[in-house]
């Protein structure tokens, strides 16, 4: 067979395999359809399919298919990334700023403390650490995996839940919307290359300027252009971020964030976040999987998948207590709004991905944060419904 055979063989097994898991087995209540795409991104990959059977993942998966769905996931998730940036509101949270800023720093900052221990931790063994990582760059990354929120996926779990539009909803997409600024800077941070610091400041910069320049130009377009000039600006941005060091995720969450969501019809946005889930992020989902390594031994890695686990559920879970007892919650409404704000999948494997491209971790270390977000984001609904259940009034209270 040809590529283009073998390629289209490999689409074939990445939209129906996860779909028929997720349809015939009923998975919604505790892992949707994204995560069951995730979860069978594992098992294709490497360590499973490949240690199974190592000649039929050698034919489906060779090096010019790999190549080519990698540049699908590539794309995708910049999409993705892209709308993200764009949905941010921060207009909501200076309106609630000394309440946004409590919550949101500390269901933030307890959990990347304690991730930031887990890290240090890990670094008295070998085989974490990636090749090209400084000791703090490694810690910080692990914390910060440990912080994440995945807006896009808690906008969908809040959506299934129906309360995305209600007060607690639009509290939550507060606290989620300034964490997610904190992880890029982070991320920012972590990637910071002394070498290339010349090109990174020209980078931002000349970002700074052009983005004011975008915005005029956005404002005084019809809608219809401002989506062909934001995605113009997408590949601009991504590609100017990735030659300064950067990363072109880094680049793509910024094109999207200079932008106010109000430019554009949030129906269309919908869809579009609807279709890039549908057509092209099962893709990059299941080039995740493939990433995986457990050459250190399946238990060393679940072993460190369930300590992340805990440290990441303990963390987010004492943070939003703590900001509870300072701004006086009701009982239950800071154990209902820490596992909603627990939430990781997609966006943490999209910072862990970047973590694995610049060697900062190794592959098994990515495959213990991926088991990490999969499991914490599988556990949010099960544990959210019957709160939500139990405290309707909670639902209406907008701070």
């Amino acid at each position: 067979m040809n590529t283009t055979e073998v390629f289209l063989i490999a689409l074939t097994i990445i939209y129906s395999l996860p779909y028929l898991i997720w349809r015939i087995g009923r998975t919604d209540y505790f892992a949707p359809l994204v995560v069951v795409q995730i979860v069978t991104g594992i098992l294709l990959g490497p360590g499973i399919l490949g240690s199974a059977f190592p000649d039929c993942y050698a034919f489906v998966f060779n090096k010019q298919v790999i190549q080519a769905l990698n540049g699908i996931a590539w794309w995708s998730v910049m999409l993705f990334v892209w709308v993200a940036g764009i949905e941010l509101d921060l207009r909501q949270a200076w309106q609630h700023r000394l309440e946004s800023t409590i919550t949101a720093g500390l269901a933030l900052g307890v959990p990347l403390g304690f991730g930031c221990i887990a890290g240090l931790g890990m670094l008295m063994f070998e085989g974490w650490m990636g090749a090209k990582a400084m000791p703090w760059q490694f810690v910080l990354g692990i914390g910060m995996s440990c912080a994440v929120t995945a807006l896009p996926i808690l906008i969908l779990l809040m959506e299934k839940l129906e309360v995305l539009r209600q007060p607690i909803g639009q509290r939550i997409l507060r606290y989620a919307s300034m964490d997610d600024i904190a992880i890029w800077a982070v991320l920012a941070l972590i990637l910071l290359d002394w070498e290339r610091v010349g090109r990174q400041g020209a980078f931002l910069l000349g970002f700074a300027i052009s983005a004011y320049g975008i915005r005029k130009l956005m404002a005084w377009l019809p809608e219809r252009d401002r989506w062909y000039v934001g995605i113009i600006a997408l590949a601009a941005t991504g590609f100017a971020a990735d030659w300064a060091g950067l990363h072109f995720m880094v680049g793509a969450f910024l094109a999207g964030a200079i932008l106010d969501g109000c430019w554009f019809n949030q129906t269309q946005m919908d869809l579009l976040r609807h279709h890039l889930l549908l057509t092209v992020m099962p893709v990059y989902f299941i080039s995740a999987g493939l990433k995986t390594n457990w050459a250190m031994g399946g238990t060393a890695v679940l072993v460190v998948a369930g300590l992340l686990l805990f440290v990441s559920v303990f963390g987010k879970l004492l943070g939003t207590h703590l900001a509870g007892k300072i701004l006086k919650w009701k009982r239950g409404e800071a154990s209902l709004i820490g596992w909603l704000l627990q939430t990781k999948a997609l966006i943490m494997i999209i910072f862990a991905n970047v973590l694995l491209d610049k060697e900062i971790i190794t592959s098994e270390t990515f495959t213990a944060l991926l088991l990490m977000a999969v499991l914490s984001t599988m556990m949010t609904v099960p544990v959210v419904s019957p709160k939500l259940a139990r405290m309707k009034s909670i639902i209406f209270r907008s701070k």
